[in-house]
């Protein structure tokens, strides 16, 4: 059975760096993220990984899993969100006390996800891919990303729904700060494999590919255990997003993936929108999803809310989900917090 936490009023927000600190330059940009959540009625506690940022990660492995398992522990600690991911989220996973696990909220995507999957799937917790602290920092959040709060407030045997954006950002544009954060200049087209209407549903597992394709054939990445013990063999509804591979690296990947049985009992897959795929010779993203989803016979929906591309939904791993995309290029995705 899946656990669901709660998220509550006033809850005291841990922010830890399991992956990459906040280099000295941006700490102003990070204490305005926690002004914000202040504001919001939030309490924040700052560990101390957050301030540092030094050979591609705020503090050495051992390091960054005692700040996190300390604030997992916590009692007073209602929600754990990252400042953002990195690159070496990795290394703390054979440190994190998975046994120790409460049930509050990981919020997080990019290299968080690997820690986010590695929990869901070795303690049937869920846990929530969706915007990182710093991206809670705005004056006037846009509605797609507003949603985390409601998604992460829903109780377990209700349900959630949410609807795609109208527009999102292609650029980052760090000194062209604006009262929403984004720069949502490009409208939103949600798109299937089929060219037609699709509908798909399964138990949400979701990260970025570049770093939970490392967890393949470890013990923090038995798909095939958590869907017998937690899941009763319900079909997996996969949603994944590229932050930096080439189409040959995410075809690579993506077979990877397929050799190490994670898309057995797979019911469809799911891909956000990325400014990566870059294609190799002539081999395109659209290419790679034709030949997964020919190989797989299942659906695939693509260039959803997700990943580095903002707004994106907060997709809850563990929770059954309905996930639609119409030929308008709009799209829902209902979320049912079942056990």
């Amino acid at each position: 059975m899946i656990k669901y936490p709660i998220l509550k009023n006033n809850a005291m927000i841990g922010v830890t760096a399991p992956s990459s600190g906040v280099p000295p330059l941006l700490h102003d940009m990070f204490k305005q993220a926690c002004h914000r959540m202040v504001k919001r009625g939030y309490q924040v506690k700052v560990g101390d990984t957050v301030w540092t940022q030094q050979k591609a990660k705020s503090a050495p492995a051992k390091v960054r899993a005692e700040e996190f398992n300390q604030l997992m522990a916590e009692d007073s600690v209602g929600i754990i969100i990252p400042p953002w991911g990195g690159e070496l989220l990795i290394e703390i996973l054979e440190h994190v006390e998975f046994s120790a696990i409460k049930k509050k909220w990981i919020l997080g995507y990019s290299d968080t996800s690997a820690l986010l999957l590695a929990i869901t799937l070795n303690t049937g917790i869920a846990t929530a891919n969706g915007p990182n602290f710093v991206d809670l920092r705005a004056e006037q959040s846009d509605e797609t990303t507003a949603m985390w709060e409601n998604v992460l407030s829903t109780k377990e045997g209700e349900s959630v729904l949410q609807y795609s954006s109208s527009h999102y950002q292609k650029k980052w544009q760090h000194e062209n700060p604006t009262p929403q954060l984004f720069h949502l200049t490009e409208k939103t087209g949600w798109k299937t494999v089929s060219g037609n209407k699709e509908k798909v549903e399964g138990r949400l597992l979701s990260g970025c590919i570049d770093v939970i394709r490392h967890l393949a054939g470890t013990p923090y990445g038995d798909v095939k255990t958590f869907r017998e013990q937690f899941i009763m063999n319900d079909s997996i509804l996969w949603n994944l997003e590229n932050c930096e591979l080439n189409t040959a690296d995410l075809r690579r990947s993506l077979v990877q993936m397929k050799l190490a049985g994670w898309f057995e009992g797979c019911s469809g897959i799911l891909f956000g929108r990325s400014e990566a795929n870059d294609p190799v010779g002539d081999y395109t993203v659209e290419d790679v999803y034709h030949d997964l989803a020919d190989e797989l016979e299942v659906p695939i929906i693509y260039d959803i809310d997700y990943g580095h591309q903002p707004p994106q939904n907060t997709y809850i791993n563990g929770a059954y989900a309905e996930v639609e995309a119409d030929e308008t290029g709009k799209g829902t995705v209902l979320q049912y917090f079942r056990p």
